[in-house]
């Protein structure tokens, strides 16, 4: 065996003569360092080569052999390295002393060259196969996360893949599925501390959310083109067409729920977000004319951070509104389109949708 790969032994002795012996017998086998003091084993513990395992005698001047150990354990440099206590006491209580502390082993002096052998070489494999579980441990959770990110990094492109799906055919621009998704983010975080919303908005929902905003509008892909892209106003026939939309997309990601075996949690805020967020707070809303509370908490964020996004955007059948007009029109809204709530935490953060729109901006 090459000398570089043997198993470390400090010895810690104050006697020349105890490590004499002690290097003597662990030489051939083992690379061996040596300290005479507390204070020389803790800066040669800590250094490299890092030792495998220590010998420490107990009964030495200055630091003892406790004081050491205790040291040792301290240090998260130190602390897991094994140590086998060496004393001339003979005494059970000194024993039992060292092995609450934490030592793994208790060898008396003097020594018996094949007992000590033994100890060591036990105590030597057993550190050999702590350290393999650790480093299997390491792998493992290494390549859990490496795996829980890409499947992260799978569900946000699939959604995002979905989203850009529905703009081939929407008038609207993949900037609106930003500016939205930024939206809904900055009103949830404001929201989070109010009490009607803090026992759903903690930090996980609050990102199912944002995640999954995009998909608010994908049952557009179910509406026929002539009244999709219509430059002018839509007859009232046209428009009860256009309202299924929001039937469209939540049964679409229902569909897409059935064929899982496990049902995944942002797929539900999806599903809320796309059937619901048309929902008004005074009922008169669609599909299902749904009012107050009874309107899931994401599409009523949704509902607000939609219709802000629309007024400040130019369409075929108007103009972008300037950003106060727009919000005076969510003022108007309040306690009737929109929870007084949300209304409220846009309002306080109205800075901040400005800044996300400017941010986003659709290219002139």
């Amino acid at each position: 065996m090459k000398r570089d790969t043997l198993p470390t032994v400090l010895i810690v002795d104050d006697s020349p003569e105890n490590l004499a012996v002690l290097n003597g017998l662990l030489q051939p086998g083992y690379r061996v360092l040596a300290a005479t003091s507390g204070e020389r084993a803790l800066r040669v513990a800590g250094g490299d080569p890092r030792p495998d395992l220590v010998l420490l005698d107990v009964m030495m001047p200055g630091l003892d052999g406790y004081q050491i150990f205790e040291r040792l354990r301290a240090d998260p440099a130190t602390r897991d390295i094994p140590v086998i206590f060496v004393t001339a006491l003979d005494a059970r209580e000194a024993e039992l002393r060292g092995l609450e502390l934490g030592a793994v082993d208790y060898i008396t002096k003097p020594i018996v060259p094949p007992v000590v052998l033994a100890r060591v070489n036990t105590q030597l494999e057993l550190k050999r196969a702590r350290d393999w579980l650790k480093d299997q441990n390491a792998f493992l959770e290494a390549e859990v996360a490496r795996r829980m990110a890409e499947n992260d990094a799978t569900q946000r492109v699939s959604i995002r893949a979905l989203a850009h799906l529905a703009e081939t055919r929407d008038p609207e621009t993949g900037n609106h599925i930003l500016r939205t998704q930024s939206y809904v983010n900055r009103l949830a975080q404001a929201l989070r501390g109010h009490p009607r919303f803090s026992a759903r908005l903690d930090e996980r929902y609050i990102d199912l959310l944002t995640r999954s905003a995009p998909l608010h509008d994908i049952g557009k892909v179910g509406i026929p083109d002539h009244i999709l892209l219509k430059p002018g106003k839509l007859t009232p026939e046209e428009w009860e067409i256009m309202k299924t939309h929001a039937k469209i997309g939540s049964d679409a990601i229902e569909r897409a729920e059935q064929d899982l075996d496990t049902p995944l949690d942002f797929l539900s805020a999806a599903k809320d977000i796309a059937h619901w967020h048309h929902e008004k707070w005074d009922g008169s809303g669609y599909p299902d004319g749904l009012a107050g509370d009874a309107i899931p908490v994401a599409a009523r964020l949704m509902a607000l951070a939609d219709v802000f996004d629309a007024l400040i955007s130019a369409r075929v059948y108007k103009p972008a509104f300037p950003y106060e007009k727009a919000r005076d029109i969510i003022v108007e809204g309040r306690g009737k389109h929109f929870d007084p709530a949300v209304c409220d935490a846009f309002l306080a953060h109205f800075d901040d949708f400005v800044a996300i729109a400017e941010r986003y901006r659709d290219p002139s």
